[in-house]
């Protein structure tokens, strides 16, 4: 198994100017390739991101001598991953690579023999010993380390392979979790879970931060200052929300031994405009992601509902469906046997009936546990729960 650790570094200014380098080296060279692979591609050839780095590592000592005041890893990795990134665009599981932009998740790749870490200490190359906020938190293999900038603040996520990692349960009960946006969770005991709306309560600041922003002059350093404390903004609501979601997850998982879900389509509802910054600041995907990765680390049998399984429509007290429910009502009132209840604990108590499933965890979901970045908030490993590791990077909204 693999997991992640996002570890804050404290850095000084050169050092803080040599990762902007470093990202700044491997954004050209991802940029590079991506557009070295179309002109290829419509030439009609079959570019493969191993030819075109070795392509790029016979020209940029002459073309971009530039790319050697960083380490090589920098300048490597970039095609590796955009052999990736085509790889999934050809599964048809995301959309066409995109050109990246400065300023935009900042980020470059060490490899494991390329930095030792030392207790709160990490070696980086060219760089030297690098204090950090805390120790790694896992024992086992490290297979890498992404360096990125969040705001004006770096980290190190370093992945590692922990191998069979488990965590004991304190309880073994059954529960259905159902999904909303006025409360984030109902559970099928009754309780209701309210979300942080770290958005919806950070909105009138962020307002006034952008038109700060916008008044000062393009290229000015007032306008880098006020984009900063934008950034700062935003990374308070992330954080937020994942400190919630985390503590959330992990006691859904460490309480019960069978959790019941839906598979919602969250991409088609963010079409409707009207609700869609709500389902953002919800972060539904990123539950059940966490969900995923958890059940597996506390044996939790995870059972997810048929994306067209009408829990709301089901009485949980005798089964009839209901015709039409429709989003206005929101008691269930059955008409076979009268029962009379909040429609999103009807849907939680059906969820929670759910049938188990047998199944094995694929190696392709044990590796999917190193994918999305997750909170930064300094946290104990007990109280927000494990963080999954390294994802290219996803916005605060």
């Amino acid at each position: 198994m693999f997991l992640a650790h996002d570890i804050r570094l404290v850095t000084t200014k050169a050092q803080e100017e040599y990762f902007r380098r470093a990202c700044g080296t491997a954004r050209f060279a991802w940029n590079w390739a991506l557009a070295e692979w179309k002109r290829q591609y419509e030439g009609g050839e079959k570019p493969s991101g191993m030819a075109l780095r070795a392509l790029f590592n016979s020209i940029w000592r002459e073309k971009f001598p530039w790319v050697g005041e960083v380490h090589r890893d920098c300048h490597s990795q970039p095609f590796a991953n955009l052999q990736m990134a085509f790889d999934f665009f050809f599964k048809k599981t995301t959309g066409y690579p995109k050109f990246k932009k400065r300023g935009g998740h900042d980020s470059f790749y060490l490899a494991n023999d390329q930095f030792r870490l030392d207790g709160k200490k990490v070696r980086i190359p060219r760089l030297g010993w690098i204090r950090t906020r805390e120790a790694l938190r896992f024992t086992g293999k490290v297979m890498g380390a992404t360096v990125h900038r969040i705001a004006d603040a770096w980290y190190i996520s370093v992945q590692v392979d922990v191998g069979d990692y488990h965590r004991e349960r304190t309880g073994n009960g059954v529960t259905g979790a159902d999904l909303g946006l006025t409360t984030l969770v109902t559970l099928s005991t009754g309780e209701k879970i309210e979300g942080p709306k770290a958005l919806a309560k950070a909105q009138k600041h962020l307002r006034r931060l952008h038109k700060s922003m916008d008044r000062k002059q393009k290229g000015s350093a007032n306008r880098r200052k006020a984009i900063m404390r934008l950034s700062r903004a935003y990374a308070r609501v992330t954080n937020i929300r994942s400190d919630a979601l985390h503590k959330l997850t992990t006691r859904l998982c460490r309480e019960n031994q069978a959790v019941g879900i839906e598979d919602l389509c969250v991409q088609g509802m963010l079409r409707n405009h009207h609700r869609s910054r709500s389902i953002r600041d919800a972060s539904w995907g990123e539950f059940r992601r966490m969900l995923e990765y958890k059940s597996i680390i506390y044996g939790t049998d995870l059972r997810v509902a048929d994306r067209w399984y009408p829990s709301s429509k089901t009485c949980s007290r005798c089964g009839a469906v209901k015709e039409s429910l429709g989003l206005g009502e929101r008691t269930f009132v059955c008409e076979s046997c009268g029962l009379s209840l909040d429609r999103d604990l009807n849907a939680a108590r059906n969820l929670g009936k759910l049938p188990a499933v047998s199944r094995e965890v694929t190696p392709v979901e044990r590796k999917a546990l190193t994918k999305g970045r997750k909170s930064r908030r300094e946290t104990s490993l007990d109280e927000a729960g494990t963080c999954a590791g390294e994802r290219l990077r996803s916005s605060a909204g």
